[in-house]
């Protein structure tokens, strides 16, 4: 089946969504179709032009934006002076919401990819009346058990990497949450030390998710690094904000909050996020969802089969009436 056709934006522009942050958003597709967001990945990620070929642009008015402080949005993570205190999941559910009357939009379907797909979530089980359907793909659900796997727990799959990856962090901060850690360290007062934080944690990210070369590439920018990095150590060095009870799932806890939302898990069988379990699990404390299975694929959004997955689902979702 494939991607859709390239296509470009009809619409585009900055929203003031406060704290002195504006974030970049854009439309493409049908004016009059069926309302979906792409919620990229990272955090931090920033949205690319092949998010908008998961949907068919003939029935779907597709809404695109940078995560506050990523891509195009304003004020830049890369920036030291930054204020990332108000850089949490709930202002980036707010900000969803801002953007969602900003273009008089009922409701729409959420597209989620990694950390997007934590957030659609989150987004859906504490709006359910903004949300008609969920697509979500290398699903994460942003609890401290799975930070603690990607960071510690897949040193045992990638010794040589980890032991670079501990190297790269003083002797007392090598115990505990190596996220928290690697963030004291982006967070410091000397550029130097935050440059070669930023520069390890990459080079640990590139090592436990093979990614297709555009992703890799972005890691050689330094503006792009040192924003991804010091953006995803804060989130994943602070519960992902999600609040207490977070070491299981607060997201997979409250999947029963879900019912009535209808949704498609798109996850390949070789994804290291599966080790938990966590996939199956919401897909099975979530009434009404399905999940697709994708053989011999790991944390890849853009892998053919989970391409053809995602379209799949975006199609039998066009028609369905809210």
């Amino acid at each position: 089946m494939g991607p859709y056709p390239e296509i470009e934006p009809y619409d585009h522009g900055m929203l003031d969504v406060g704290d002195g942050n504006r974030v970049y958003w854009e439309v493409c597709g049908n004016p009059r179709g069926k309302p979906a967001v792409m919620l990229h990945g990272g955090p931090g990620s920033g949205c690319g032009a092949w998010y908008r070929r998961y949907c068919d642009p003939e029935a779907y008015r597709i809404v695109l934006l940078d995560q506050r402080g990523a891509g195009r949005s304003t004020p830049s993570a890369s920036a030291y002076e930054t204020d990332m205190s108000v850089h949490t999941t709930a202002h980036v559910i707010r900000d969803l919401e801002l953007l969602r009357g900003h273009l008089g939009i009922d409701r729409w379907l959420v597209w989620g990819v990694s950390w997007g797909s934590a957030l659609g979530l989150r987004y859906a089980q504490t709006h359910p009346d903004a949300v008609s359907e969920l697509v979500l793909t290398g699903v994460t659900t942003g609890s401290n058990a799975e930070v603690a796997l990607l960071t510690r727990g897949l040193g045992q799959i990638f010794p040589e990497a980890f032991a670079r990856f501990l190297a790269g962090l003083p002797e007392d901060e090598r115990d505990g949450n190596l996220a928290a850690a690697y963030n004291r360290l982006i967070e410091s007062p000397d550029p130097q030390v935050r440059a070669r934080a930023a520069r390890a944690w990459t080079d640990w990210e590139t090592a436990i998710v093979p990614a297709p070369p555009r992703s890799v590439e972005r890691y050689e920018d330094p503006a792009f690094r040192m924003g991804f990095a010091r953006t995803v150590t804060h989130y994943w060095g602070n519960d992902h904000f999600l609040g207490a009870g977070n070491d299981e799932g607060v997201v997979l806890r409250d999947a029963p909050l879900l019912k009535g939302i209808p949704g498609t898990l798109v996850q390949g069988s070789l994804d290291f996020g599966n080790l938990l379990g966590i996939v199956w699990r919401l897909h099975h404390a979530w009434p009404g969802s399905e999940l697709v299975v994708v053989d011999d694929v790991g944390h890849n959004a853009g892998a053919p089969g989970v391409v053809d997955a995602l379209v799949a689902a975006t199609a039998k979702y066009a028609a369905r009436k809210v």
